[in-house]
């Protein structure tokens, strides 16, 4: 696997890739990779020829007050589970190469980014549809490879490349999970031993609510019992339990079409968020 941090050079092997008409797989990550991630990077390789990586901590996607300084940077171990995976390139661009004259120009999220995480964090996806936009525009991928735990994330990037018309594919991948069903990020290290245990109750909580919507019980009312679960087990603020369309994030109040469950709490000074899928019953 190559290790890149030049456009030059990422350009003239990307440019090696593609000879005889091979197909490039991307795998944008901030690093800090666990299990998940190894997901996508074996998704792309079975959808692809090769598959790019890049791990770049992107300082625009990050608030005044949240953990860009102590995110977790290991591009050592994540370098060598990559190779171990079967990428051929990890782009590892510094932010004078991502960002050469600062963040001038800014990809708006639009509606999609201003709600859920968007408003409990201003700013956010305008800084992620900018790092992406650019990364696709270095890497000039034939798919890119998103998972689905970060379903907001997957939905702004989905409308960005719409909007724009890029010629990418966007493949999104479901969540991996630990054995008692937290969902695997790389903030999960934040957590306490206690807090590790108390964690447990989110994904469980969300479960609980998207059985009882399903089987039709009142949207609201189901919202509100998990709510009281995360609360009891000691999350607070819980910034939002929220039913969404599963395509366009707007609010659902009755359960008539493809809908996500999705949640955002802290516990501790860690912030986790989690979702899943809710579909209406089958009516014969």
């Amino acid at each position: 696997m190559q290790i890149i941090r030049d456009p030059d050079a990422l350009s003239e092997a990307l440019a090696a890739l593609r000879e005889g008409g091979g197909t490039i797989a991307f795998v944008p990550t901030m690093g800090a990779l666990h299990a998940g991630h190894m997901t996508l990077v074996a998704e792309a390789r079975r959808r692809a020829d090769h598959v790019v990586a890049s791990i770049f901590v992107n300082p625009t996607q990050f608030g005044p007050s949240e953990d860009l300084a102590t995110y977790p940077r290991r591009e050592a171990t994540d370098a060598a589970m990559l190779e171990q995976e079967g990428c051929a390139i990890l782009w590892a661009p510094d932010v004078a190469t991502m960002y050469p004259d600062g963040p001038a120009a800014t990809v708006r999220a639009a509606a999609i980014g201003n709600v859920l995480d968007g408003a409990a964090r201003p700013g956010h996806f305008d800084g992620v549809a900018t790092v992406v936009a650019r990364l696709f525009d270095q890497v000039r991928p034939d798919i890119a490879l998103f998972g689905e735990k970060d379903y907001q994330q997957l939905a702004v990037i989905r409308a960005m490349v719409c909007d724009l018309a890029l010629p990418v594919e966007i493949i999104g991948v479901p969540t991996q999970r630990d054995v008692d069903g937290l969902a695997l990020s790389s903030r999960n290290a934040y957590l306490s031993e206690e807090e590790r245990l108390a964690a447990r109750i989110l994904p469980r909580a969300l479960g609980e609510a998207a059985q009882a919507i399903s089987g039709g019980a009142p949207v609201e009312e189901a919202l509100d019992r998990a709510r009281t679960r995360l609360a009891e087990a000691g999350f607070d603020p819980i910034d939002y339990v929220e039913l969404r369309d599963a395509e366009t994030l707007a609010p659902i109040i009755a359960l008539d079409r493809p809908a996500r469950l999705l949640a955002a709490a802290k516990l501790g000074r860690t912030r986790l968020i989690d979702n899943l899928p809710v579909e209406p019953r089958q009516t014969s």
